[in-house]
């Protein structure tokens, strides 16, 4: 077509439309769950995969170096930056919510701290009406990824493509805390895993000789060669394209260019408990009443999406102690933040190779309760709250958390706009038992730090600090000093009543070739660490896939 008048563009400048591509399946995600998807998905070459993700590439060095999650969280580079609503039970306090936006997603970004939960979990998802997602079934698929440095022990496994190690470090502070608490009746258990049993010790990570070792490393890199996988990386998803009530595939934004992708099979949402249920939200799936208020045509009312969102809501507890090294003091000067670095450069072993906590307890918050519902992680440092500086004086951080919270939440989009943040309120400390719960932890974290194992190091409480003994003094002060411990689930959960976003098998109820495969279909959270258990949801989610694929 000729050009009007003064119009002289280069066609090299003007990127014409792309004609929508068709693919097998299109996830939106390439977080923990997205990135085992597109492996296994991709493994059969007759299906066509594309993956999606908003972030951009992992090829960042402080993704690579574990201590590196401190520049990692907080950075948009990496992270999405969200915050919560001001919430009540914390101090009306509005707190920071990461997530990642990265190949990767929160694995690139979170503490690599490899726990399972316990077989109690799974086994209640099964009591709930959902049909092969007991303790036994789901063991298959955490061996299935494993690759456990100390061999194939126990319900451990080896040659998978997650590498599990020991880390690389150790504290002469951390022993004499792991004492205290057997001191306190929390006894030495070599492997908490996959344990319903109280125990303390030395997290395993999901880390290969000092280095982060996230779903990238594992399932992605190795096979995104493949001619029938298509990684897309800051490519928005603004919603899901339906014909009907049967999604075909996704609108999405990259590089300021609208594009299609068509799904011959299913788009599988793999955002994570925030953005799937916002995905879902701006899409048409939802509460019929909350899509009209945003204007969106409702294709699908279900009044649970974005419901039962609950995390676990950490305790940071300060103490302040003599006569033992700990990471503020070799923090505080050059020469020593030199040693440190020098010493990873040589060996990757040091505080430069350490998760966030390295050592853990799991224990009863009351004799009355069955197995283990609170988790403890330790810290040979202290800050007054993550992004601060360390402080100048020697301490530890004990951080309890209520691994069963009953408080629940929401998170909802505010705009049509899916590039607009959600509404996120997690309603912490919103439940009575949990009040009590957190108290409890208080009374537990200060009778291990009196043991005497930490005697010589005279440990002075220095937060929350001034609470009294009761109750409701206790929960306030544990309240002042939560934060969230980056593991929100429950947003689209599994499950067959009326407020349950997909069925067993991850398909979202009354659609088709549409499913939700994250730890947002989680009914309940797991008691610990969330990551590996979303990779295990994603395992098991692939696995239905080529079996229903293969009907």
């Amino acid at each position: 077509m000729p050009k009007g008048p003064g119009l002289h563009h280069s066609a090299a400048m003007i990127e014409r439309p792309r004609a929508p591509e068709t693919f097998d399946y299109v996830i939106v995600g390439a977080g923990s769950a997205g990135c085992v998807l597109a492996n296994r998905l991709s493994a059969d070459a007759r299906a066509r995969v594309l993956l999606l993700e908003a972030g951009g590439s992992d090829n960042y060095h402080w993704i690579r170096i574990p201590v590196g999650y401190l520049y990692c969280i907080g950075n948009p580079r990496t992270d999405w930056c969200f915050r919560t609503e001001p919430q009540a039970g914390i101090g009306d306090r509005a707190i920071d919510y990461p997530r990642g936006k990265v190949l990767g997603g929160c694995s690139s970004i979170n503490g690599m701290v490899y726990n399972r939960g316990q077989k109690r979990d799974y086994d209640q998802w099964r009591q709930f009406g959902n049909v092969g997602w007991a303790s036994d079934d789901v063991l298959p698929f955490f061996k299935k990824s494993e690759d456990y440095s100390e061999g194939a022990i126990g319900e451990h496994s080896t040659g998978g493509e997650l590498r599990v190690e020991q880390q690389r470090l150790r504290w002469d502070l951390l022993d004499a805390v792991r004492d205290a608490a057997e001191a306190a009746g929390v006894p030495r258990r070599d492997d908490f895993t996959f344990s319903d049993q109280p125990g303390s010790g030395y997290y395993r990570v999901t880390q290969r000789r000092g280095r982060r070792w996230s779903a990238t490393d594992a399932f992605l890199h190795p096979v995104r060669n493949r001619p029938n996988l298509k990684i897309e990386t800051h490519a928005h998803v603004e919603r899901v394209i339906f014909e009907g009530r049967r999604a075909t595939g996704v609108a999405y934004t990259q590089g300021g260019i609208s594009r299609i992708a068509k799904a011959g099979a299913a788009v599988i949402l793999a955002g994570g408990a925030i953005g799937s249920p916002q995905l879902l939200e701006v899409s048409g799936v939802g509460d019929g009443a909350r899509l009209g208020a945003l204007g969106v045509p409702v294709v699908r009312h279900l009044a649970g999406v974005g419901e039962n969102l609950h995390d676990h809501l950490a305790h940071r507890c300060i103490f302040k102690i003599t006569g033992a090294l700990t990471l503020n003091e070799r923090m505080r000067t050059i020469f020593g933040k030199a040693a440190i670095g020098l010493e990873y450069l040589l060996f990757r072993k040091g505080p430069m190779a350490m998760a966030p906590s390295q050592l853990g307890f799991f224990a009863r918050s009351s004799p009355s309760v069955e197995t283990p519902d609170v988790q403890f992680h330790v810290q040979p440092l202290s800050l007054d709250k993550f992004g601060d500086a360390l402080h100048s004086f020697p301490a530890f951080t004990i951080l309890p958390c209520n691994l069963r919270p009953r408080s629940r939440g929401a998170v909802h989009a505010v705009s049509p706009d899916s590039h607009v943040a959600p509404k996120i309120n997690p309603n912490y400390l919103s439940d009575l038992d949990d009040r009590r719960v957190a108290a409890d932890m208080m009374r537990l974290t200060r009778r291990i730090v009196a043991q005497a194992p930490l005697a010589p190091f005279a440990p002075q409480e220095y937060a929350p600090g001034g609470c009294g003994p009761d109750d409701e003094s206790l929960a306030v002060a544990a309240g002042s000093v939560g934060a969230t411990i980056y593991h929100p689930v429950g947003t689209a959960r599994m499950g067959r009543d009326p407020l349950a976003v997909v069925d067993e098998r991850l398909r979202v109820h009354g659609v088709d070739g549409l499913r939700v495969i994250d730890a947002s279909v989680m009914p309940t959270i797991t008691s610990g660490n969330t990551a590996v258990p979303t990779m295990m949801i994603a395992e098991k989610g692939a696995a239905m896939i080529l079996e229903d694929a293969r009907k």
